[in-house]
């Protein structure tokens, strides 16, 4: 039995496409991949290079093959189903679930099983749905997000991506300097990079501001992270599947329980739009930087849980537990 992947044609690769990216090099190396499915023409890259790129129209799945579909594209769902496939839906952002779906058409009537990007996207999904999937996250490429020998000297450099609600970022940067007139700092703008770019910025920054909202499990906090930033700003709701707060009586969710995790506490973090609670965290950032205190440690921790090992055991496990623990929602 084999698994086949839907590429979605974008014009550009997003960190959702980089995710399937990772999942088809691992069941490649596990000799279940069948092959990554596109409509016209496949994607161009080194990222793209080295794995069996089939059109779907062409595409050899047989009945009792797995077909994996990022949410967003209900169309591609049909090859799979046609030639008999277990079709999963691997939702990698909640906001997006129902992208694409026709009105009138619901989830329950289509003979298709889920995945999930993450924990707190899983039990958006189990609200909606009624069952929770099983969960496949990302991986971070530890060889190029790490941190550096010693940071630089000079201003604290904060770092951000203007892509992720910039309007946003200039509201939390205005209330900072406003708050703060005898603080200098340099506000580093991480935009038009490669990954080995983004990486080199990260790593000469001393924090990263995140302004991403939605978001499924997002990378950039978590590479920030491996490269040694202290991470203040947004949660995304997804970044509840690592993120935990430093100060005890930080915000918190409302109705999902964070599961335990072994790192505790690794930023700053405020609800989605609080420009001002970012701009607080943001002072307290500043402030521990000045501290000995084991934040890093605790960055380390978490980093460490999403490597790629750890996204091999969860793809071996979810693909199997779809298969055998009834988790088709019809």
């Amino acid at each position: 039995m084999k698994t086949w992947i839907f590429y979605p044609p974008l014009k550009a690769m997003s960190g959702g496409c980089m995710v399937l990216l990772q999942i088809a090099r691992q069941l490649h190396v596990l000799g279940r991949l069948g092959g990554i499915l596109y409509w016209d023409e496949p994607p161009g890259g080194a990222e793209c290079a080295g794995l069996p790129w089939v059109r779907a129209s062409t595409a050899d799945m047989a009945t009792g093959d797995t077909y994996v579909v990022p949410e967003g594209w209900p169309n591609a769902l049909v090859p799979g189903l046609k030639r008999g496939c277990r079709t999963l839906v691997y939702c990698q952002n909640w906001s997006y679930l129902f992208h694409g779906l026709e009105a009138g058409v619901h989830w329950r009537d289509l003979p298709v099983e889920f995945l999930a990007v993450s924990d707190p996207v899983a039990w958006h999904m189990e609200q909606v749905l009624g069952r929770r999937p099983q969960v496949i996250r990302p991986a971070l490429d530890m060889a190029l997000f790490h941190p550096p020998a010693s940071k630089p000297g000079g201003l604290m450099r904060i770092g951000f991506m203007p892509r992720k609600n910039k309007a946003l970022a200039e509201q939390i940067r205005r209330i900072f300097e406003e708050r703060n007139p005898r603080v200098k700092v340099e506000w580093v703008p991480i935009h038009g990079l490669d990954r080995p770019g983004v990486a080199g910025v990260l790593r000469s920054c001393h924090v990263f501001l995140v302004t991403g909202f939605p978001e499924g499990c997002p990378l950039p906090p978590l590479e920030a992270m491996a490269c040694g930033c202290l991470c203040v700003g947004f949660t995304g709701f997804g970044g509840w599947d690592y993120m935990r707060q430093i100060e005890p009586d930080g915000y918190a969710p409302h109705g999902y329980a964070p599961r335990d995790v072994p790192w505790g506490g690794n930023g700053w973090w405020s609800a989605d739009g609080d420009v001002l609670g970012a701009a607080l965290g943001l002072e307290r950032a500043v402030q521990a930087l000045s501290l000995n205190l084991d934040i890093p440690a605790r960055m380390a921790r978490t980093v460490g849980a999403y490597g790629s090992d750890a996204q091999k055991c969860e793809i071996v496990a979810a693909l199997s537990e779809s298969a055998n623990n009834g988790h088709t929602i019809r």
